[in-house]
């Protein structure tokens, strides 16, 4: 991705829907050279177009949640990628960089085959020729374009895995990482029992805010994959539960090393 369309995308999601014309008036740019990197980035899941608007999808949507903080995220992905061995079969979880993680181990990655619940990680990857892909079935959420229910248990049942990566809305130390929705959170912990190893990818900024459920308790995480802003104390109790943190430079760090 261009230094332009991620500030393309910056400036779609504070805006949430902004005017073509617009968007290249800011970016001082022609609209037909805008409309071109908006093609590249809708092809990518990024961002909806309409009607001479470039826009994002409802605040539950992963594209949404894809679009923001981008960079950030396909960092602790590329760096979650490095723990994947060539021929190696994982399980992924929802979630942005979840679907990060899908694209870089099917794009830089030999022989990976991936285990999913997420109907949108199967179509994100679809196009990359050495996607290997796995389908849980389950009871469809339209949203978030996830498997989830007592068919996406069974399903899991038939896989056993060194690895799991998920997703996560929030964290508290009493209860340990959480998320907004209980279907997922149940199917998150049937598939954390098929796997020897469950490594969480979120950005430093969700150890500041608290889910309405619980995901998966701290004692059932090996690694956590983030960047390098996460609260210390959070950072510091991880540590204690002899979880491994693994840090990737910020936003803030990026910026100034550019």
């Amino acid at each position: 991705m261009t230094n332009r369309q991620t500030k393309i995308l910056e400036i779609v999601t504070e805006h949430n829907r902004i005017e073509v014309a617009k968007l290249a008036q800011l970016l001082q740019v022609s609209q037909v050279t805008t409309r071109k990197d908006l093609d590249q980035l809708e092809a990518k899941g990024l961002i909806k177009r309409e009607h001479g608007y470039a826009l994002l999808c409802s605040n539950d949507d992963i594209n949404n949640r894809l679009a923001y903080h981008y960079e950030l995220k396909r960092r602790i992905a590329q760096a979650a990628a490095s723990l994947v061995r060539d021929g190696e079969t994982v399980m992924i979880e929802s979630g942005s960089c979840c679907a990060l993680l899908a694209d870089e181990l099917c794009t830089r990655k030999r022989d990976v085959t991936i285990v999913t619940n997420s109907a949108f990680i199967a179509g994100y990857v679809r196009r990359l020729p050495t996607a290997k892909i796995i389908l849980l079935g389950g009871d469809y959420q339209n949203e978030s374009q996830v498997m989830v229910g007592p068919v996406a248990r069974q399903c899991a049942r038939n896989f056993f895995v060194e690895k799991l990566f998920i997703g996560a809305d929030g964290f508290r130390k009493e209860s340990g990482f959480t998320g907004n929705d209980l279907l997922r959170a149940e199917t998150v912990r049937d598939m954390a029992g098929q796997a020897d190893k469950v490594i969480v990818l979120t950005e430093s900024s969700k150890f500041s805010r608290q889910g309405v459920v619980t995901l998966l308790p701290t004692k059932q995480v090996a690694i956590v994959q983030t960047d390098d802003a996460i609260p210390k104390d959070a950072e510091d109790f991880l540590q204690l539960q002899r979880i491994e943190v693994r840090k990737v430079p910020g936003e803030e760090s990026n910026e100034e090393n550019n």
